[in-house]
């Protein structure tokens, strides 16, 4: 039987994801077959695996710590909200309907016995699995058909790691309270505290830890400080606190508009890893401002997100900088909203629309969603574009809609032998693409990124510009050695192995 431990948290955002890829790359330093595994993710950022499934973010990169590819079963079923009361459900990689909260509250029932299944059947081919929660398991409210939190370690017969964010404030009573709320048979699952995000003298700490460990009978097994890691973001909550406000001055300014229902944000961290580079997002008219590129990102509610950008007034500041002549990348969602009519009978449910007309194209809706990952290469491309014609492209793509393309544009990109991506205006100033993972593309990244330097009258740039997926690497190494320095890593190996279900 596989080794297995489950990050649970006092609340969202607490950093369970990120701890669990940390877990995945200690166990693999260590020479260890281990997979991710969170039974339910709700989050706009997806991606896809090998065999063209769609599966969380989170555990995708969680994979990438582990050195594996990417497996549907370490994230049975994820949750795409589409509205405040809407989720497109998708099960084993694959669209299985919409559905309220209430409604699908109903249908965990039915969910259970295939989550229990799914898990042994990953377990059965790793030596250890790290399990990651969601939310918190004190959401009592829930309780009754929990499949993702204590439910889901009682189905794995595994024992759970609580983690607890100290930068929010409030830690202890977060511990305590959380505790207090579980029934007995799901407190004796918690065999550790993880104190996360800690800035200042961990001295200062030691009272506190020495009486909650003495109310709650759980040991602290660790406190890890606050880190400067350039790890992907489970879900937007990171945008609403501002992780990406940075201030720091680069050559070069990417906005990126905030959308409401921005999906798939994750695609932009590539841009924002190269030194020249600062990215940063917007969602007020005149942040648009001094932009040298605008991105106009994916969601998973077109229409609904024109209809915001038009309220909002960042479609028409938007139209005002591609007057200026900065250039504009519109990504899946983004892409579609940059063109003409949009017609949507499946997602949204508002019908049809018309587009911001800066590319001549036009959008219907399919019932079925495209979900595969791409190979391919850039076409000759007019104007400012011209800098990255011909060079290799990959990444993934996500979609139910179906764009065609009119007299004006041509296609940006191919892919495999007969398929085109995207659209490219005339004078190259607009673009739209399909393809999430663009910017993982380091040569087609660096040229692009150079061609705004000309722009500006800079040279290209001088110095190492990162491999991404290096540089992601670099990251679960320096995250794997900060949590081997301040967590007790051979004890949670002990808990691990000595645990055992009550008689």
């Amino acid at each position: 039987m596989s080794l297995a431990i489950m990050l649970q948290g006092t609340a969202s955002d607490v950093g369970k994801s990120v701890l669990a890829a940390g877990l995945c790359r200690i166990f693999y330093q260590d020479g260890l077959k281990v997979a991710p595994f969170k039974a339910q993710n709700m989050s706009l950022n997806s991606g896809i695996t090998p065999d063209g499934k769609e599966m969380g973010r989170a555990q995708i990169f969680q994979a990438e710590a582990a050195n594996i590819a990417p497996d549907v079963r370490m994230n049975p079923v994820l949750l795409k909200p589409t509205s405040d009361r809407q989720a497109q459900v998708v099960l084993m990689g694959r669209v299985a309907k919409n559905m309220d909260a209430v409604s699908y509250h109903h249908f965990k029932t039915e969910l259970r016995a295939r989550v229990r299944g799914v898990y042994q059947s990953l377990a059965a081919d790793y030596e250890a699995i790290v399990l990651e929660g969601a939310g918190s398991p004190a959401e009592i409210n829930l309780r009754d058909r929990d499949i993702v939190n204590m439910g889901m370690a009682e189905m794995a017969c595994c024992p759970v790691l609580l983690v607890a964010d100290i930068d929010r404030g409030g830690v202890f009573a977060a511990i305590y309270g959380t505790l207090a709320l579980l029934q007995e048979h799901e407190r004796w699952r918690v065999k550790g505290v993880i104190i996360n995000k800690f800035r200042g003298d961990v001295a200062l700490l030691t009272s506190g830890i020495e009486q909650i460990e003495a109310l709650t009978g759980v040991p602290v097994v660790g406190v890890m400080p606050w880190l400067d890691i350039d790890l992907e973001d489970e879900d937007g909550v990171a945008l609403q606190r501002g992780k990406y406000a940075h201030s720091d001055k680069r050559e070069l300014n990417i906005v990126v508009v905030q959308l409401p229902h921005i999906a798939n944000f994750t695609d932009f961290n590539a841009l924002a890893a190269q030194p020249d580079a600062r990215v940063r997002y917007a969602s007020r008219a005149h942040d648009l401002a001094g932009a040298d590129l605008l991105i106009l990102p994916g969601s998973k509610n077109t229409l609904g997100d024109l209809q915001w950008l038009r309220e909002s007034g960042l479609a028409d500041a938007l139209i005002a900088q591609h007057e200026k002549r900065v250039p504009v990348i519109g990504i899946c969602g983004g892409y579609q909203m940059l063109g003409g009519e949009i017609i949507d009978e499946v997602e949204s449910g508002l019908g049809a629309a018309q587009g911001l007309g800066l590319l001549d194209v036009a959008t219907r809706f399919a019932q079925e969603k495209t979900t595969l990952r791409v190979y391919g290469e850039s076409l000759t491309l007019p104007g400012m574009l011209a800098c990255v014609s011909g060079l290799a492209l990959q990444g993934y793509e996500i979609h139910m809609g179906e764009t065609t393309l009119g007299k004006t544009t041509q296609p940006f990109a191919r892919l495999g032998e007969d398929k085109r991506d995207g659209a490219v205006s005339a004078d190259g100033l607009v673009m739209g693409s399909y393809l999430h993972g663009l910017f993982d593309s380091g040569a087609f990244t660096r040229a692009l990124l150079d061609g705004l330097r000309r722009r500006k009258g800079l040279a290209p740039f001088d110095g190492d510009a990162p491999d991404y997926a290096a540089w992601k690497s670099q990251q679960f190494d320096r995250l794997a050695s900060a949590m081997r320095e301040h967590i007790d890593i051979t004890k949670i190996y002990q808990i691990m192995r000595e645990h055992q279900e009550p008689e």
